[in-house]
């Protein structure tokens, strides 16, 4: 009998690719299915266009902003008709509806994330609950932030409809005006008491650097979350996790949701071997038990509220649910990548200079309007 191969594409961190290699160990040894994964860079996950992918894998790891431009290009298969229950009612947040678009479901949420807060519990009694508590550890120099693009616009978009404003994905005008000046003001404060390294740094470079003895960094106020980071041993220091900080009464809503769905390729020639995985993969079975053994951070609500789950990752997923739950989903228009990049580096450009904050936000509701033009 010849052994079926499928080829995936994951990204370059434990986090993207040990769940996915042990997940699919089991697969085989259950189905005969062989599924061999390669990765790449966070930065090329975020960017990387998915049609191409589509070419040479049968299985691609992708996020919610891409849906829009893969159902104009046809690379994935949508999973229609078929058992997505189980994995709906499981969802975290809004992961699941993330990753749906004009009436198709384009991928299953494997990964659930948003901006949380990351912090150090052995040199500080607990994390900050507002940002007046970060804005003194920043003056004391013990604050980073991952701004290198998209991140400095995920900020943005974190904090706005933390005020009660959030981004209006359908446009014209993504933000508003008089809040998200308020917001680039904040930001700007931020950045003028920081490291400049800060810049040039992704949450996989923030972590790091955090995660060593000799480290400054005891409070990251918005930074994606990483279980990994939350395991005893993963690193020198075992980080923690929180809801993001309040500001003047907010709550911890409106951070802008990430994480990662599992898609299939138009262009596989093992469509059903490949749906087949992808639906246990996303499950509450794989989910709760190999996927968040090997070091994933599940989508599914039943390890999120896993007893065993949460004892081996410092309570990262009670520490952060409130945050998740809240979280606002970013644009998903065919067109919204280009802008998602191209508006990060505008955005850095104008905090790094003097230039009025309404004039930058001014000038990113331009290059939204231009994104929407058909």
């Amino acid at each position: 009998m010849t052994t079926i191969t499928l080829k995936g594409m994951t990204w370059d961190h434990p986090r993207g690719y040990e769940p996915l290699a042990a997940c699919s160990a089991l697969w085989q040894q259950r189905t005969g299915v062989r599924i061999s994964w390669d990765r790449r860079s966070l930065q090329d996950f975020e960017s990387f266009p998915v049609d191409e992918l589509a070419r040479q894998y049968d299985l691609i790891v992708v996020d919610h902003p891409h849906v829009g431009q893969v159902t104009r290009e046809g690379c994935l298969l949508p999973f229609d008709e078929v058992r997505l229950a189980s994995i709906a009612q499981g969802t975290v947040g809004r992961s699941f509806p993330s990753y749906h678009w004009q009436g198709r479901q384009w991928a299953l949420p494997i990964d659930a994330a948003t901006q949380v807060q990351a912090w150090r519990p052995d040199r500080l009694e607990a994390a900050p609950t507002d940002w007046a508590q970060v804005r003194e550890l920043a003056r004391a120099g013990r604050v980073a932030l991952p701004l290198r693009a998209p991140h400095s616009l995920m900020c943005l978009y974190t904090l706005c409809a933390q005020r009660g404003a959030p981004g209006r994905v359908e446009g014209p005008e993504l933000f508003d005006v008089e809040v998200a000046s308020e917001v680039c003001e904040q930001l700007r404060a931020v950045i003028d008491v920081i490291d400049p390294q800060c810049l040039a740094m992704d949450p996989i470079a923030v972590f790091e650097a955090m995660a060593q003895p000799a480290s400054r960094i005891d409070c990251v106020p918005l930074i994606y979350g990483y279980v990994n980071y939350a395991w005893q041993g993963f690193r020198p220091v075992r980080l923690g996790f929180a809801d993001i900080p309040r500001f003047q009464g907010h709550g911890p809503v409106g951070s802008a949701l990430g994480g990662t769905g599992i898609a299939v390729s138009a262009r596989t020639a093992h469509a059903a071997e490949a749906f087949d995985f992808a639906l246990w993969v996303a499950d509450a079975e794989a989910q709760r038990g190999p996927f968040a053994a090997a070091g994933g951070q599940p989508g599914h609500a039943a390890a999120w509220e896993d007893e065993a789950v949460n004892t081996t990752a410092g309570d990262f997923y009670r520490a952060t649910r409130a945050t998740l739950e809240g979280a606002w989903v970013r644009p998903r228009h065919d067109g919204y990548m280009p802008f998602q990049h191209a508006a990060s580096l505008r955005l850095n450009a104008g905090l790094q200079s003097a230039e009025p904050a309404r004039a930058i936000v001014q000038a990113l509701n331009t290059m939204f309007r231009e994104s929407l033009a058909p």
